[in-house]
């Protein structure tokens, strides 16, 4: 079987779009082939690859990238996860399937250092369970809305 392909697009390229590159290519890399990119790219963000770390993911050897690095690649999905890539950034020709799931910046949070990490694991969360929503309907084009509770 071939492995469909999916584009996470975010604004930085630093955190959400990152989270789900990882989580897709570890829970159905048999299926999916992940990638993600920012309108810009902006590095990393320490807390992404810290939150991530507390599931067992280690993304230290990820990197931030934009989306011109992927123009004339085809992708059967590109999911957006901020509201600013969703309005900024362009769809990729060729692309089969697009999609948008609002996940709050969790870099813009201000506070503590605990604040500020408490609302990297949030956009973790909901990354996560959005992904397995995906993956459960295999990718397909009419996917049923996403659950409401974090799941562990």
């Amino acid at each position: 079987m071939e492995k469909r392909r999916v584009l996470f697009v975010c604004t930085h390229n630093s955190a959400r779009s990152q989270m789900a590159e990882a989580m897709l290519r570890t829970f159905a890399g048999d299926r999916f082939e992940a990638f993600s990119a920012g309108t810009e790219a902006a590095g990393i963000r320490p807390e992404t690859i810290q939150v991530m770390n507390e599931i067992g993911l280690d993304i230290s050897g990820q990197r931030s990238k934009t989306i011109d690095e992927f123009q004339g690649q085809a992708f059967e999905w590109f999911i957006t996860v901020c509201d600013e890539a969703q309005k900024n950034c362009p769809v990729l020709p060729g692309v089969q399937e697009v999609a948008h799931w609002s996940i709050e910046d969790p870099s813009l949070t201000e506070g503590t250092p605990d604040e500020r990490l408490a609302a990297f694991r949030r956009a973790r969360d909901l990354v996560r369970n959005r992904l397995r929503v995906f993956i459960l309907a295999g990718g397909r084009s009419e996917l049923p809305a996403p659950p409401s509770t974090v799941l562990p």
